[in-house]
């Protein structure tokens, strides 16, 4: 059973705890919060034990409370208050944060040279199946034109950086992204290739926001798999499994 410590609880991350939570190959072990202000010991999910990252001491912490893997749904930020620990202690990490900068990103590849490590703005299972159909679809007919539809809450400021993910997989400007801010929407990506006399659309919609812990759980699952250290996208975890069905099937 893979022991697993979650950073991050705010709507996606009470989602993701969810999941972890309901799967009998995983133990939630613990959940850390940005900031332990106004933070009881306790969670929602029973009696696992609460901490905030901005008053505890990670390293102590993980000393007496060890897990296999962590989990992150928080911010940006919290990757340099837990990612030594992640290099020191070889642990496996999946973080589905979309808004990293360049200098952070090159520093979670970093920790791919001591520990397994996977980074996706997007860790839904489906999406990811999107973006590799559309690559595919893009190479088979390289002269279509794209284009990309992202629809989400109305509060989210920026645009979607999976929308980003998928334009950069296709080799197309960010100005090819429409973003549409509604009411009751949890997320929408639609790519569109326009064709002479036809279009196709690929297209996921994300219904409830345990569907990135699903997508996380089955990036445990696989990082678990691997021999060796590395960094890995939810693309090569993808084209593993898929490989190995097709010498199988």
């Amino acid at each position: 059973m893979l022991k697993i410590g979650l950073i991050g609880y705010g709507k996606a991350g009470q989602a993701v705890a969810n999941v972890l939570c309901a799967d009998p190959a995983l133990k939630l072990s613990w959940i850390a919060k940005r900031t332990n202000q106004g933070a009881d010991n306790t969670s929602s999910h029973g009696s696992i034990p609460v901490i905030g990252l901005d008053t505890t001491d990670f390293s102590e912490w993980l000393d007496t409370h060890p897990v296999d893997a962590l989990v992150d749904f928080s911010g940006p930020g919290a990757i340099h208050v837990y990612g030594e620990e992640v290099r020191r202690r070889k642990l496996m990490l999946v973080t589905g944060i979309s808004a990293y900068s360049d200098v952070e990103l090159a520093y979670i590849r970093s920790l791919g040279e001591e520990a397994r490590v996977i980074c996706s703005p997007n860790i839904t299972l489906g999406i990811n199946f999107v973006i590799l159909a559309a690559k595919l679809l893009r190479e088979i007919a390289p002269h279509a034109d794209i284009a990309i539809l992202e629809e989400h809450f109305r509060n989210k400021p920026e645009v979607s950086g999976t929308a980003r993910k998928i334009a950069a997989a296709l080799d197309i400007e960010d100005e090819s992204i429409t973003s549409l801010r509604l009411g009751g929407i949890v997320g929408h990506h639609e790519v569109v290739f326009g064709f002479p006399y036809q279009t196709v659309r690929i297209s996921h919609d994300s219904i409830r926001r345990e569907a990135f812990g699903t997508g996380a759980v089955f990036a445990l699952r696989e990082l678990a798999t691997q021999t060796g250290p590395g960094y890995y996208t939810f693309e090569d975890l993808l084209m593993q499994r898929m490989r190995s069905q097709w010498l199988h099937a």
